[in-house]
């Protein structure tokens, strides 16, 4: 995870945690600012899409505003805010289900058209795309180290599982998403 640079006269996290727990507006609104890219990136990495990952985004900082009394210090901010970022994807992912079988119960398919073709053509798009489609915990795994560059201890820490357990998860999606884009005509 990237460390935040500050300046001298500026409040660490851990100063800005401390006073937003305690209801100071302008603290929690400093310690938004600082970690607002963080979440947006992470969010679009699990979804793909500018629109969904600002739509995860703000859900988080409304979550955040909530949860912020709950945080405890036991671990970094950033690996708990990374977990609040999963689980907002999450729900997303399973909003986006819901929605896209009703879509298709009623015989329309609104909600995917023009989904695929621009995407699809970049390479690298193309292996999100599939890493998108792999189980929930190996694409959490690839995502938090290969996507965020994170090590495999800090994305058991997210995950709430063993190193060793992200590891297999790693090498399980490996194996599939070689299967995964050989089908696709990638590799």
């Amino acid at each position: 995870m990237t460390a935040m640079m500050l300046d001298d006269s500026e409040a660490s996290d851990a100063e800005l945690i401390g006073r937003a727990r305690g209801g100071d507006r302008g603290a929690f609104g400093k310690l938004l600012e600082r970690h607002y890219g963080f979440v947006y990136r992470a969010a679009y990495r699990w979804c793909g899409r500018k629109a969904d990952a600002e739509d995860i985004a703000q859900d988080v900082c409304m979550r955040l505003g909530r949860a912020i009394r709950d945080y405890q210090g036991n671990g970094a901010f950033t690996t708990w805010l990374y977990a609040m970022t999963l689980n907002a994807s999450r729900d997303m992912m399973r909003k986006r289900a819901r929605d896209a079988a009703k879509t298709e119960a009623f015989g329309t398919y609104a909600l995917i058209a023009g989904e695929g073709s621009a995407e699809s053509q970049d390479p690298i798009e193309a292996l999100w795309a599939a890493v998108r489609m792999l189980p929930d915990k190996q694409r959490d795994a690839v995502l938090l180290v290969y996507g965020e560059g994170i090590s495999h201890a800090a994305a058991a820490d997210v995950m709430a599982i063993s190193e060793a357990t992200v590891s297999w998860h790693i090498h399980e999606a490996k194996k599939r998403l070689k299967v995964l884009m050989r089908s696709a005509g990638e590799v």
